[in-house]
């Protein structure tokens, strides 16, 4: 390993394959764990669809492991922290097709739910970052590409609820006509916040309005709620971005919190 403008992790292929081993070694140990607690994803059987309870499952067990490491691979992993590498989850945009949970160690990109969309493959992926095709999601424009793609859905701005929308500004239909909105994980927050409501202001102008009978329907979902300024307020979407943008909400949490809350308040689905 040596030090550049950031620390380079050097592994040879058999080392990297001894990171593998253990790592899989690991996810076999929480797939016991997890099996019985999720064993359907919708109509998907595990691991189908359930890429970030592997990942943290992997995550918490590998934090544990690592305090006294017995395998080559674990070892490995122990001597580059030693190092000044850092082991940490992210969560984005896998080569423009998937969103994906996984985690990196310095240079590498270690994704321990590799088989969440296609069970036929290898549980564990090692490589190197640049060559992993993860990306992370810069705009709302690069994630409907891949929800449209990934979650097979159309996608439309959120007029139902204007005062939410600077947060979270999609709607999202599936081919049965189940809707609902988003995006709230926290990447996708920080995201619209780091940008100052910037990236939610161009996408709320590009995308189309929902259809009529659908959105009579959210109206009347919405009417059986506790009274809330987020889910209720009336007004134009793109205008309560620049109102929170000249209010300042892109800083600190308390208004995040408060939009996450009244987010959590909706149907999962219309």
């Amino acid at each position: 390993m040596k030090k550049q403008n950031r620390l380079i992790i050097e592994w040879t292929p058999e080392q990297v394959d001894a990171v593998v081993k253990d790592l899989a070694t690991l996810r076999l140990t929480v797939d016991l764990d997890l099996v019985p607690r999720y064993p359907y994803f919708g109509e998907k059987i595990y691991p189908l669809g359930r890429c970030k309870e592997i990942r943290d499952a992997v995550f918490t067990a590998l934090q544990a492991q690592l305090l006294q490491p017995t395998g080559v691979g674990l070892t490995l992993i122990r001597e580059a922290l030693d190092q000044g590498a850092v082991l940490k989850k992210i969560w984005g945009d896998l080569r423009g097709v998937y969103f994906q949970n996984a985690m990196t160690l310095g240079n590498w990109y270690l994704d321990v739910s590799n088989d969440t969309v296609n069970p036929n493959k290898p549980r564990v992926e090692v490589l190197p970052l640049a060559d992993s095709g993860f990306a992370d999601i810069s705009s709302f424009e690069q994630f409907i590409k891949v929800a449209q793609c990934y979650w097979g859905v159309d996608v439309y701005r959120n007029d139902v609820c204007p005062a939410l929308a600077p947060f979270m500004p999609l709607i999202y239909i599936r081919e049965d006509g189940v809707s609902w909105m988003g995006e709230a994980n926290d990447d996708m927050l920080a995201m619209t916040m780091n940008n100052e409501f910037s990236a939610a202001e161009r996408i709320l102008s590009t995308l189309p309005s929902l259809p009529e009978a659908l959105m009579q329907k959210w109206h009347e979902a919405l009417s059986n709620l506790a009274a809330n300024d987020f889910l209720h307020a009336q007004g134009d979407a793109i205008a309560y971005c620049r109102h929170y943008r000249a209010q300042q909400y892109h800083l600190g949490s308390h208004v995040r919190d408060r939009a996450v809350m009244a987010y959590l308040a909706l149907p999962k689905g219309i």
